[in-house]
Protein backbone atom coordinates (compact mmCIF):
# COMPACT_ATOMS: atom_id res chain seq x y z
CA UNK A 1 0.00 0.00 0.00
CA UNK A 2 1.22 3.74 -1.34
CA UNK A 3 2.32 5.90 1.79
CA UNK A 4 0.40 8.81 1.01
CA UNK A 5 2.34 11.40 3.72
CA UNK A 6 5.63 10.03 2.86
CA UNK A 7 5.77 8.94 -0.92
CA UNK A 8 8.74 6.99 -1.88
CA UNK A 9 11.09 9.86 -3.49
CA UNK A 10 13.70 9.01 -5.75
CA UNK A 11 16.76 11.12 -5.95
CA UNK A 12 18.28 11.37 -9.49
CA UNK A 13 21.77 12.71 -9.48
CA UNK A 14 23.23 12.64 -12.92
CA UNK A 15 27.34 12.69 -12.94
CA UNK A 16 30.17 13.18 -14.64
CA UNK A 17 33.96 13.01 -13.08
CA UNK A 18 35.04 14.34 -9.85
CA UNK A 19 33.78 11.82 -6.71
CA UNK A 20 34.48 14.03 -4.43
CA UNK A 21 31.67 16.32 -4.74
CA UNK A 22 29.35 13.28 -5.24
CA UNK A 23 30.46 11.41 -2.11
CA UNK A 24 29.90 15.12 0.08
CA UNK A 25 26.09 15.26 -1.67
CA UNK A 26 25.90 11.26 -0.94
CA UNK A 27 26.35 11.72 2.22
CA UNK A 28 24.66 14.76 3.20
CA UNK A 29 21.49 12.72 1.77
CA UNK A 30 21.54 10.17 3.89
CA UNK A 31 21.65 13.01 7.15
CA UNK A 32 18.38 14.50 5.81
CA UNK A 33 15.45 13.61 8.07
CA UNK A 34 13.23 12.15 5.42
CA UNK A 35 13.70 8.16 5.23
CA UNK A 36 11.39 6.71 2.28
CA UNK A 37 14.07 7.17 -0.54
CA UNK A 38 16.05 5.28 -3.25
CA UNK A 39 19.03 7.57 -4.67
CA UNK A 40 19.60 7.21 -8.12
CA UNK A 41 23.41 7.46 -9.79
CA UNK A 42 23.35 8.32 -13.62
CA UNK A 43 27.23 8.03 -14.64
CA UNK A 44 27.76 9.96 -17.86
CA UNK A 45 30.67 8.02 -18.90
CA UNK A 46 33.11 8.96 -16.26
CA UNK A 47 36.45 9.16 -17.29
CA UNK A 48 37.67 8.42 -13.50
CA UNK A 49 36.80 5.68 -11.32
CA UNK A 50 33.47 7.09 -9.83
CA UNK A 51 31.67 4.54 -10.16
CA UNK A 52 33.98 2.06 -8.69
CA UNK A 53 34.03 4.21 -5.29
CA UNK A 54 30.28 4.37 -5.65
CA UNK A 55 29.64 0.93 -5.38
CA UNK A 56 32.69 0.48 -2.77
CA UNK A 57 31.99 3.26 -0.25
CA UNK A 58 27.74 3.28 -0.91
CA UNK A 59 26.23 0.03 -2.35
CA UNK A 60 22.57 0.57 -1.33
CA UNK A 61 22.76 3.06 -4.34
CA UNK A 62 21.70 2.26 -7.70
CA UNK A 63 24.02 3.55 -10.40
CA UNK A 64 23.21 3.36 -14.07
CA UNK A 65 25.85 3.51 -16.31
CA UNK A 66 25.63 5.51 -19.73
CA UNK A 67 28.30 4.54 -22.43
CA UNK A 68 28.11 8.41 -23.58
CA UNK A 69 27.87 11.69 -22.29
CA UNK A 70 23.90 11.90 -21.96
CA UNK A 71 23.98 15.78 -20.52
CA UNK A 72 21.96 16.34 -17.38
CA UNK A 73 18.93 16.50 -19.76
CA UNK A 74 19.61 13.12 -20.98
CA UNK A 75 20.92 11.48 -17.93
CA UNK A 76 18.19 12.75 -15.56
CA UNK A 77 15.65 11.14 -18.62
CA UNK A 78 17.62 7.53 -18.24
CA UNK A 79 17.33 7.28 -14.54
CA UNK A 80 13.69 8.26 -14.62
CA UNK A 81 13.19 5.56 -16.34
CA UNK A 82 14.92 3.63 -13.12
CA UNK A 83 12.98 5.23 -10.83
CA UNK A 84 10.26 3.51 -8.53
CA UNK A 85 9.66 6.83 -6.79
CA UNK A 86 6.19 8.70 -6.90
CA UNK A 87 8.12 12.00 -6.75
CA UNK A 88 11.72 12.68 -8.54
CA UNK A 89 14.03 14.72 -7.25
CA UNK A 90 16.38 16.09 -9.83
CA UNK A 91 19.81 17.10 -7.61
CA UNK A 92 23.37 18.39 -9.17
CA UNK A 93 25.63 16.62 -7.80
CA UNK A 94 27.48 19.21 -6.03
CA UNK A 95 25.06 20.30 -3.63
CA UNK A 96 24.78 20.14 0.15
CA UNK A 97 21.32 20.09 2.46
CA UNK A 98 19.35 21.04 5.42
CA UNK A 99 18.51 18.34 6.91
CA UNK A 100 14.52 19.03 6.23
CA UNK A 101 14.83 19.89 3.26
CA UNK A 102 12.99 17.05 1.63
CA UNK A 103 10.25 17.10 3.93
CA UNK A 104 9.53 20.63 2.75
CA UNK A 105 9.53 19.64 -1.09
CA UNK A 106 7.11 16.30 -0.49
CA UNK A 107 4.48 18.26 1.48
CA UNK A 108 3.89 20.93 -0.70
CA UNK A 109 3.37 18.58 -3.64
CA UNK A 110 1.14 16.10 -0.90
CA UNK A 111 -0.85 19.11 -0.10
CA UNK A 112 -1.58 20.76 -3.64
CA UNK A 113 -2.53 18.50 -6.31
CA UNK A 114 -2.32 21.55 -8.55
CA UNK A 115 1.90 21.83 -8.44
CA UNK A 116 3.81 19.84 -10.59
CA UNK A 117 7.25 21.39 -9.42
CA UNK A 118 9.03 22.92 -6.75
CA UNK A 119 12.49 23.62 -5.29
CA UNK A 120 14.12 24.79 -2.11
CA UNK A 121 16.15 27.56 -1.71
CA UNK A 122 19.63 27.64 -3.09
CA UNK A 123 22.44 29.12 -1.70
CA UNK A 124 26.42 29.79 -2.67
CA UNK A 125 28.20 26.71 -1.13
CA UNK A 126 31.50 29.52 -0.98
CA UNK A 127 29.78 32.33 0.17
CA UNK A 128 26.36 30.94 2.81
CA UNK A 129 25.44 34.31 3.17
CA UNK A 130 24.45 34.96 -0.68
CA UNK A 131 22.17 32.92 -3.13
CA UNK A 132 23.08 30.92 -5.81
CA UNK A 133 23.34 31.90 -9.12
CA UNK A 134 21.82 28.94 -10.04
CA UNK A 135 18.06 29.56 -9.52
CA UNK A 136 17.79 31.28 -5.78
CA UNK A 137 14.77 31.39 -4.49
CA UNK A 138 12.74 30.67 -7.65
CA UNK A 139 13.08 31.62 -11.61
CA UNK A 140 11.55 33.61 -14.35
CA UNK A 141 11.67 35.10 -17.59
CA UNK A 142 11.13 37.91 -19.44
CA UNK A 143 8.94 38.49 -22.60
CA UNK A 144 12.31 37.39 -24.83
CA UNK A 145 13.20 34.29 -22.66
CA UNK A 146 15.92 35.40 -21.05
CA UNK A 147 16.08 33.98 -17.34
CA UNK A 148 16.46 35.40 -14.29
CA UNK A 149 15.55 34.76 -9.94
CA UNK A 150 14.34 36.21 -6.68
CA UNK A 151 17.71 36.92 -5.56
CA UNK A 152 19.89 37.16 -8.92
CA UNK A 153 19.51 39.18 -11.73
CA UNK A 154 22.44 38.56 -14.84
CA UNK A 155 25.44 38.19 -12.94
CA UNK A 156 23.79 40.98 -9.97
CA UNK A 157 23.68 37.76 -6.81
CA UNK A 158 21.94 39.20 -3.49
CA UNK A 159 22.57 38.59 -0.25
CA UNK A 160 19.97 36.43 1.19
CA UNK A 161 18.68 38.73 4.03
CA UNK A 162 15.08 36.67 4.07
CA UNK A 163 13.66 38.83 1.66
CA UNK A 164 12.40 35.91 -0.38
CA UNK A 165 11.32 33.77 2.18
CA UNK A 166 7.63 33.66 1.22
CA UNK A 167 5.96 30.73 -0.73
CA UNK A 168 4.98 31.59 -3.92
CA UNK A 169 4.46 30.41 -7.48
CA UNK A 170 7.71 30.84 -9.87
CA UNK A 171 8.07 30.16 -13.62
CA UNK A 172 11.07 28.13 -13.24
CA UNK A 173 12.36 25.41 -10.86
CA UNK A 174 16.03 25.00 -10.95
CA UNK A 175 17.45 22.58 -12.16
CA UNK A 176 20.31 22.40 -9.35
CA UNK A 177 17.37 21.12 -7.23
CA UNK A 178 14.03 20.28 -7.90
CA UNK A 179 11.02 17.79 -6.62
CA UNK A 180 8.38 16.71 -9.20
CA UNK A 181 5.89 13.82 -9.88
CA UNK A 182 6.86 11.33 -12.09
CA UNK A 183 3.24 11.02 -13.59
CA UNK A 184 3.66 14.54 -14.54
CA UNK A 185 7.04 14.26 -16.01
CA UNK A 186 6.53 11.00 -18.08
CA UNK A 187 3.24 12.22 -19.50
CA UNK A 188 5.40 15.35 -20.71
CA UNK A 189 8.12 13.30 -22.00
CA UNK A 190 10.77 14.53 -19.42
CA UNK A 191 13.61 17.03 -20.48
CA UNK A 192 14.36 17.57 -23.84
CA UNK A 193 17.61 15.37 -24.20
CA UNK A 194 18.53 17.87 -27.43
CA UNK A 195 18.62 21.00 -25.11
CA UNK A 196 21.74 18.64 -22.94
CA UNK A 197 22.50 21.15 -20.35
CA UNK A 198 21.20 24.59 -19.55
CA UNK A 199 17.30 26.35 -19.59
CA UNK A 200 16.49 22.08 -19.73
CA UNK A 201 14.20 22.84 -16.17
CA UNK A 202 13.02 25.75 -17.46
CA UNK A 203 11.51 24.23 -20.65
CA UNK A 204 9.86 21.71 -18.43
CA UNK A 205 8.41 24.22 -15.84
CA UNK A 206 6.89 25.95 -19.34
CA UNK A 207 5.26 22.55 -20.69
CA UNK A 208 4.00 21.59 -16.85
CA UNK A 209 2.16 25.33 -16.99
CA UNK A 210 1.11 24.95 -20.45
CA UNK A 211 -0.52 21.29 -19.39
CA UNK A 212 -2.29 23.19 -17.01
CA UNK A 213 0.16 22.94 -13.66
CA UNK A 214 2.02 25.38 -11.67
CA UNK A 215 5.63 25.62 -10.29
CA UNK A 216 6.47 26.89 -7.12
CA UNK A 217 9.37 27.38 -4.60
CA UNK A 218 9.59 26.51 -0.99
CA UNK A 219 12.58 28.99 0.61
CA UNK A 220 12.29 26.80 4.10
CA UNK A 221 13.94 23.78 2.20
CA UNK A 222 17.42 24.87 1.91
CA UNK A 223 20.63 23.65 -0.61
CA UNK A 224 24.18 24.87 -1.22
CA UNK A 225 25.50 24.82 -4.39
CA UNK A 226 29.02 24.88 -5.68
CA UNK A 227 28.33 25.65 -9.50
CA UNK A 228 30.30 25.34 -12.79
CA UNK A 229 31.71 21.52 -11.19
CA UNK A 230 31.39 20.15 -14.17
CA UNK A 231 31.08 23.39 -17.26
CA UNK A 232 32.99 26.47 -16.14
CA UNK A 233 31.00 29.68 -16.15
CA UNK A 234 33.21 31.08 -18.22
CA UNK A 235 32.79 28.16 -21.22
CA UNK A 236 32.01 29.19 -24.61
CA UNK A 237 29.77 25.90 -24.76
CA UNK A 238 27.73 27.27 -22.19
CA UNK A 239 27.53 30.56 -23.94
CA UNK A 240 26.38 28.66 -27.12
CA UNK A 241 23.94 26.23 -24.76
CA UNK A 242 22.41 29.13 -23.11
CA UNK A 243 21.51 31.22 -26.00
CA UNK A 244 20.84 28.71 -28.45
CA UNK A 245 18.46 26.78 -25.79
CA UNK A 246 17.06 30.35 -25.12
CA UNK A 247 15.76 30.64 -28.27
CA UNK A 248 14.63 27.60 -29.02
CA UNK A 249 11.85 27.76 -26.09
CA UNK A 250 11.18 31.19 -27.30
CA UNK A 251 10.34 29.84 -31.05
CA UNK A 252 8.28 26.48 -29.78
CA UNK A 253 7.04 27.50 -26.14
CA UNK A 254 5.00 30.57 -27.55
CA UNK A 255 2.05 30.44 -30.18
CA UNK A 256 2.70 31.02 -33.67
CA UNK A 257 2.21 34.85 -33.81
CA UNK A 258 3.91 35.66 -30.88
CA UNK A 259 7.01 33.48 -31.75
CA UNK A 260 6.85 34.96 -34.95
CA UNK A 261 6.85 38.41 -33.40
CA UNK A 262 9.32 38.33 -30.78
CA UNK A 263 12.46 36.47 -32.70
CA UNK A 264 13.40 39.32 -34.64
CA UNK A 265 13.45 41.71 -31.37
CA UNK A 266 15.83 38.66 -29.90
CA UNK A 267 17.73 38.31 -32.76
CA UNK A 268 18.97 41.83 -32.40
CA UNK A 269 19.52 41.46 -28.94
CA UNK A 270 21.76 38.35 -29.89
CA UNK A 271 24.16 40.53 -32.49
CA UNK A 272 24.23 43.24 -29.86
CA UNK A 273 25.20 40.69 -27.41
CA UNK A 274 27.64 39.04 -29.26
CA UNK A 275 29.53 42.24 -30.54
CA UNK A 276 30.24 42.84 -26.67
CA UNK A 277 31.72 39.59 -26.00
CA UNK A 278 33.77 40.84 -29.23
CA UNK A 279 34.81 44.03 -27.78
CA UNK A 280 35.70 41.93 -24.67
CA UNK A 281 37.95 40.33 -26.65
CA UNK A 282 35.70 37.01 -25.59
CA UNK A 283 36.20 35.61 -29.71
CA UNK A 284 34.79 31.99 -28.94
CA UNK A 285 32.16 33.80 -27.13
CA UNK A 286 31.52 35.90 -29.96
CA UNK A 287 31.22 32.42 -31.68
CA UNK A 288 28.92 30.68 -29.97
CA UNK A 289 26.23 33.31 -30.65
CA UNK A 290 26.46 32.84 -34.29
CA UNK A 291 26.65 29.15 -33.81
CA UNK A 292 23.40 28.89 -31.68
CA UNK A 293 21.33 30.86 -34.41
CA UNK A 294 22.72 28.75 -37.04
CA UNK A 295 21.60 25.75 -34.97
CA UNK A 296 18.00 27.02 -35.23
CA UNK A 297 18.04 26.32 -39.05
CA UNK A 298 16.43 22.72 -37.70
CA UNK A 299 13.42 23.28 -38.94
CA UNK A 300 12.21 19.25 -38.34
CA UNK A 301 13.29 19.90 -34.94
CA UNK A 302 11.89 23.13 -34.27
CA UNK A 303 8.30 21.74 -35.58
CA UNK A 304 8.17 18.69 -33.59
CA UNK A 305 8.84 20.62 -30.56
CA UNK A 306 5.85 23.15 -31.44
CA UNK A 307 3.79 20.42 -32.07
CA UNK A 308 4.10 18.70 -28.98
CA UNK A 309 3.71 21.93 -26.94
CA UNK A 310 0.04 22.51 -29.10
CA UNK A 311 -1.19 19.26 -27.63
CA UNK A 312 -0.38 19.03 -24.39
CA UNK A 313 -1.35 23.10 -23.89
CA UNK A 314 -4.40 23.81 -22.04
CA UNK A 315 -3.67 27.56 -21.00
CA UNK A 316 -2.77 30.42 -23.54
CA UNK A 317 0.18 32.59 -23.18
CA UNK A 318 -2.27 35.36 -22.61
CA UNK A 319 -2.69 34.00 -19.23
CA UNK A 320 0.76 32.54 -18.03
CA UNK A 321 1.09 36.43 -18.78
CA UNK A 322 -1.79 37.37 -16.38
CA UNK A 323 0.03 35.05 -13.29
CA UNK A 324 3.01 37.31 -12.99
CA UNK A 325 4.99 34.78 -13.80
CA UNK A 326 6.59 36.01 -16.70
CA UNK A 327 7.87 39.88 -17.05
CA UNK A 328 6.66 41.86 -19.53
CA UNK A 329 9.21 44.22 -20.28
CA UNK A 330 12.99 43.70 -21.75
CA UNK A 331 15.23 42.70 -18.24
CA UNK A 332 18.18 43.01 -20.41
CA UNK A 333 16.84 47.14 -20.38
CA UNK A 334 15.66 47.38 -16.81
CA UNK A 335 19.23 45.70 -16.24
CA UNK A 336 21.86 47.36 -17.66
CA UNK A 337 20.54 50.45 -19.01
CA UNK A 338 17.65 51.43 -15.91
CA UNK A 339 20.49 49.69 -13.36
CA UNK A 340 17.66 47.96 -11.46
CA UNK A 341 19.65 44.86 -10.25
CA UNK A 342 17.51 43.39 -7.44
CA UNK A 343 14.35 40.93 -7.82
CA UNK A 344 12.71 43.24 -5.66
CA UNK A 345 12.64 46.47 -7.49
CA UNK A 346 10.97 44.86 -10.84
CA UNK A 347 7.49 45.74 -11.67
CA UNK A 348 5.31 43.37 -12.98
Amino acid sequence: MENKTNPLVSIIIPHYNNYLILEECIKSIKKNQYNNIEIIVVDNASKDDSVLQIENNFPDITIKKSKRNLGYAGGCNFGSKNANGKYLLFLNNDTIHNEFFLDGLVKVLNNNPEVACVQPKIKNYNNKEFFDYAGASGGYIDYLVFPFCRGRIFHTIEKDSNQYDNKTNVFWTSGTAFLTRKSVFLKLNGFDKKLFAHMEEIDYSWKCYLAGYICCVNPSSMVYHHGAQTLEYNSPYKTYLNHRNSMILLLTNYNFTRSLLLFPIRFILEIISSINDLLRLNFFHFIAHYLALLSLLNINYIYKRRKFNEQIRVRSDNALFSYKIIFNYSIVIQYFINKIKTFNRLSF
